[in-house]
């Protein structure tokens, strides 16, 4: 570990509905998976390397790092050292009602073109609106939506109207608009294989190929986008874990341990 750092994961309240500020240091490595937030943030110390769909990511301090929703990523330490970042993950509506205002009402859809970048201009944008990632009641409710703003038009610059993630052949796209419609489905590879007119391997690996995880991989993503949400609401956990498709509640808390660094629980008394 790098000298000082102690391992640990940190999600932060915001003043603002859809926005989950997150601190971390740590040497895990995290297996491919997807968000159905936006994600970006800065490494402030030590190195991360993952891949993702725009290409391999090799970051070191100050260096922004991000993700589209739905866009399959992993996560590691460069070396034995394990690294320090700061993250901000944004419900898809927020990014929407802020761009608008961004662009006087016009409205685009957000899509980062590239996974990791350099922007020191960037760099005292994201610090001001990260300061109010720790919510008290004396925040100023003004400078909270000024910061945001702001920081928000400067990611402009390192985002495209075009939407990078459909580009799929219609049957992995047809699977994956059937998956999302009901992650707790019983699908099986030969549901989806016969939808395609195809073999259940050739499926399988077309499906992989191109989005990066397997279908069953897939629908585990999306059922835990779910549950994060249902959580969030104040579902108690086990009634989370059976309406998401999980075995019981000790299954939740492994898959969603394995994905965000902290338990469930854990994650809603940060958020709530």
């Amino acid at each position: 570990m790098i000298s000082g750092m102690r391992e640990s994961i940190q999600f932060h309240r915001f003043p603002i509905t859809g926005i989950d500020p997150m601190t971390a240091a740590s040497t895990r490595s995290y297996p491919r998976h997807i968000h159905d937030q936006y994600g970006v943030g800065v490494v402030d110390a030590g190195g991360h390397s993952s891949w993702s769909g725009r290409g391999q990511v090799e970051a070191g301090p100050r260096s922004f790092i991000c993700v589209n929703p739905g866009e399959v990523h992993d996560g590691h330490a460069v070396g034995e050292q394990g690294r320090r970042w700061r993250m901000f993950y944004f419900d898809p509506g927020v990014i929407e009602q802020t761009r608008r205002d961004v662009l006087d009402g016009g409205c685009s859809e957000l899509t980062f073109r590239v996974p990791v970048f350099m922007d020191p201009e960037l760099q005292p944008l994201f610090e001001a609106a990260f300061s109010f990632g720790k919510a008290t009641e004396n925040d100023d409710g003004m400078a909270v939506e000024t910061s945001l703003l702001t920081f928000v038009a400067g990611l402009v610059r390192h985002s495209t109207s075009n939407v990078m993630l459909d580009a799929k052949t219609a049957d992995v796209r047809r699977a994956r608009e059937r998956i999302d419609d009901d992650p707790t489905a019983p699908l099986s590879l030969a549901d989806l294989a016969r939808d395609s007119g195809v073999s259940r391997y050739r499926f399988l690996r077309s499906f992989a190929r191109e989005l990066g995880l397997t279908p069953h991989a897939y629908i585990l993503q999306r059922r835990l986008a779910r549950a994060r949400r249902l959580i969030l609401a104040g579902g108690a956990l086990a009634d989370v874990a059976s309406a998401c498709g999980f075995c019981d509640q000790s299954h939740l808390n492994r898959c969603f341990v394995r994905q965000f660094g902290v338990t469930p629980r854990r994650y809603r008394e940060k958020l709530s």
